[in-house]
Order: structure tokens, then sequence, then C-alpha cells
């Protein structure tokens, strides 16, 4: 079987491709991102062995280029003449975002990188356990552990500031996310 002509996976998976950007590299960077993410697909298209799950496929690109504006942000300095005190407010990018509450998004970003992949995968993307897994290159029990454990690591952080119901107090993350579901039809 041939790969689809690379317009028609655009026309497919572009709003997911977006939702991830924004979600692992932030509101200011996501947009760069998922362009990044379509250039490198589009210059490795078709992958070598073939193509099986195109969404997936094009998910781990993305995934890889938000790591890379991340690990590029860490290493650029930013020249000032005179190092401000500290805020409380945390980054002025997260307010960018509708509806962000800064202290979730500076618990998101204090994650660890494959956990906090594996709930913008989950939750921003709205892709199953079996595609998270495809995605990052594990099982669909691994997914599982990786978004309950960064669920927990969020409610742990977050749970003294009121921000229990956003992520699902009742400790199945069921509120958290656009997509607004559980665990159901993933096998749990």
């Amino acid at each position: 079987m041939s790969a689809p002509p690379f317009a028609l996976l655009v026309e497919e998976h572009w709003r997911d491709v977006a939702r991830l950007a924004r979600a692992l590299a932030g509101p200011v960077d996501g947009d760069d991102v998922a362009q990044q993410a379509w250039a490198q697909a589009l210059a490795a298209y078709p992958p070598p062995g073939g193509l099986r799950d195109p969404r997936a496929w094009l998910l781990v690109v993305t995934s890889r280029c938000a790591t890379d504006v991340h690990r590029a942000r860490a290493r650029r300095p930013v020249p000032v003449e005179e190092v401000p005190e500290a805020t409380a407010g945390g980054d002025p990018a997260d307010g960018e975002l509708a509806g962000a509450d800064p202290a979730v998004w500076a618990a998101v970003r204090a994650l660890p990188e494959r956990q906090r992949t594996a709930l913008a995968l989950r939750y921003v993307v709205d892709a199953d356990h079996a595609t998270v897994a495809r995605a990052l290159g594990t099982t669909p029990g691994a997914t599982r552990r990786l978004v309950s454990d960064a669920l927990a690591a969020l409610r742990r952080e977050l749970g003294a500031g009121g921000h229990g119901d956003e992520l699902g107090a009742g400790g199945h993350g069921d509120e958290l996310g656009a997509g607004g579901h559980g665990d159901e039809g993933d096998g749990r």
C-alpha cells in the first residue's frame, strides 16, 4: 500500500499537530513548533519502513520538535542590564492562553518530559492510550502509568492551591483537557 499524498495528511491531522505543539511548547512557541513539525514531516515523507499510523508518526515528529524548542530555550541566554526581583506571577507567556492559570502551567512545565508529553497527547490531542503508546514508543500500560503519575504530581503540587477540581480530584482526571473523557474504550 502506498502512502497517501502529504496534503491529505495535513488536511486530516493539522488540528492534532497544532494542539499538541501548543500544549508542549506553550502559547508563544506553539505555532512555530507546529510549522517546524510539518516541515520535518514533509522532508521525511514517506518515512522509511512505511506509514502504519500516520497520526502517531506526526505526533512523534511534533513532540520531538517541541523537545528541541525546550532545549534551545534552556540554552538561550537573555541579556539584561540588571537582574530583576523574582515575582510570583510566573512566565508572562502563560497568561496568553485563554483561561490559563499560571500555577497550573508552571506545574505542567515542571513535569518530566515523558509525563508532560503523555498528558498532552492524552488530554489535549484526545488520543487513546494505544496512540499515545505508539507516539512515545512504549506500551498502552506504560502510557496509563505516565498519565496517572503526571496527574498525581499535578494534584500534589496544586492541591493546596485550590486547583483540585481542574485536575479531576475524584481520582480519574476526567475533567482535564478539551476531550473531557476518562479511560473508556482503553481496556481498563
